[in-house]
């Protein structure tokens, strides 16, 4: 009798394929679920950055402009000196401040006496309702 219940004991013993199985698939579950969350806050996250970048280089510009008693031609001119008197900069310290979070450059356009700075946002294209200003 020993012998019969050692053996009913072995094959009790482990885990079924089918269990394994099923604790996979609630685990690429649960995975899936936090991956959507966390894509959803890592696009938030870069919408605000791309924002404080729109921020930071619009001050720079409005340094710039009270310095040299106008808007510059372009956002290099925010980081090395042309032919301007009392250009005091570099108003930007990095070239990487000229890029959003996506790797693109922002797009800075002037008429008159407005400008404006624009973002791309996640698609990279301009004229989109993603763009950020």
């Amino acid at each position: 009798m020993r012998n019969k219940h050692n053996d009913l004991q072995r094959r009790d013993a482990g885990f079924t394929l089918i269990e394994i199985l099923l604790v996979v698939v609630i685990i690429g579950m649960l995975a899936a679920v936090a991956g959507v969350r966390l894509t959803g806050q890592m696009g938030k996250a870069q919408r605000n950055v791309a924002k404080q970048g729109v921020a930071a280089i619009e001050s720079a510009i409005d340094r710039y402009e009270l310095d040299n008693g106008k808007l510059p031609d372009s956002l290099q001119n925010l980081m090395t000196k042309g032919n301007e008197i009392n250009w005091d900069g570099p108003y930007l310290k990095k070239a990487e401040g000229l890029k959003d979070p996506w790797g693109n450059e922002y797009q800075y356009s002037k008429s008159g006496n407005n400008y404006s700075v624009v973002s791309a946002g996640p698609d990279g294209s301009f004229g989109t309702g993603d763009d950020i200003k």
